[in-house]
């Protein structure tokens, strides 16, 4: 059993946290984070050991009646490994902290990739992380990219990938303090920063991203142009795709015709938060058109890196070797 910290109890850190209790491999050693609203008392509910990240932080909690393990430092020194799910940039901060202690740590896609030394997927590039110091899981956006590109590249399919993002506006619980309204955002440069940001993972992939920012909340929506190394077929190509345990192909002619619809099916399927750790990706939508490949897909930014997270932890901390079990213990205990 490894002990796993966890810095910052915001949308992705909660979600980690429940992960990480869940395995049979691993225990939560506890959370830190310098708020004392509902969120971190919600940890306390969940009966979750409870630090500090500032002096400040301590005399806050303390007043709302907040029982406190002890500092940011304390934590980490029962700790094997840390997971930092602070805002961008602090996570960068805390990285000195993390060394001066030495202890193992994994940032989250807000960071750059040289904050790190190396940027992490499952499917991808899990061997490359076995006991390394430090990792980065790429973004939601590239996330999706890595497994959707690495199942074609893996069946021998993929020459070139050009992708359109269309993007959620802000995350949902922070929609009253941001976000755009009756207008489209497209971001001022191509590529967008998702092609680059997989080739962190996998240099070798031809891929250029462009994105715009959507009114809306609920998930980012991609379309993507492949040139195949061949001429091919939707069956082949959705047989490439299934070879990926998180790439989940769904129908338009079931219903499930937009992302709120997909987010209604994870619901109903009891998933925590109607969270969709997959890809969503439109089997009955995907063409192929001689060598040229067309398809569209769903990514829920505050899941997909939840499962991509704690296969990281196992492979930084040398707790399983192969890739496919890491995978296979994380699925089975998100019911994925």
């Amino acid at each position: 059993m490894k002990n796993i910290a966890i810095v910052g109890y915001g949308v992705i850190g909660k979600r980690i946290a429940d992960a990480v209790n869940m395995q049979d491999d691993m225990r939560l050693s506890g959370v830190c984070d310098i708020i004392s609203d509902w969120r971190i008392q919600n940890a306390l509910r969940k009966k979750y050991a409870i630090y500090a990240a500032t002096p400040d932080a301590l005399k806050k909690m303390t007043m709302q009646g907040i029982s406190v393990n002890g500092d940011l430092n304390s934590l980490l020194r029962i700790s094997d490994l840390v997971v930092d799910c602070t805002p961008k940039k602090v996570a960068a901060r805390n990285v000195e902290i993390y060394k001066k202690i030495g202890i193992k740590y994994i940032l989250q896609g807000g960071e750059k990739h040289e904050t790190t030394g190396h940027s992490f997927n499952a499917e991808s590039n899990y061997q490359s992380a076995w006991g390394i110091k430090a990792t980065r899981i790429v973004s939601c956006n590239t996330t999706s990219i890595l497994r959707t590109l690495g199942a074609l590249k893996k069946a021998s399919l993929l020459q070139s990938a050009r992708g359109t993002l269309l993007r959620r506006a802000t995350d949902p619980w922070e929609s009253h303090l941001g976000g755009i309204m009756n207008t489209l955002l497209p971001e001022p440069e191509i590529p967008s920063h998702q092609g680059p940001d997989a080739q962190t993972v996998d240099p070798s992939l031809d891929v250029i991203t462009a994105a715009v920012k959507v009114p809306q909340t609920i998930s980012h929506l991609h379309y993507w142009n492949v040139r195949l190394t061949r001429k091919s077929s939707n069956e082949e190509v959705i047989n490439a795709f299934k070879s990926s345990s998180r790439i989940k192909l769904i129908r338009y002619d079931q219903g499930l015709v937009s992302n709120n619809t997909v987010k209604e099916m994870f619901l109903d399927m009891g998933r925590p938060w109607g969270d969709m750790y997959e890809v969503a990706l439109w089997e009955d939508m995907l063409k192929v058109v001689n060598d040229e490949l067309y398809y569209a897909y769903i990514v829920d930014n505050q899941a997909i890196v939840i499962p991509e997270t704690i296969d990281a932890i196992r492979a930084l901390t040398k707790m399983e070797k192969d890739s496919n079990t890491s995978i296979s213990k994380t699925n089975e205990s998100l019911n994925i």
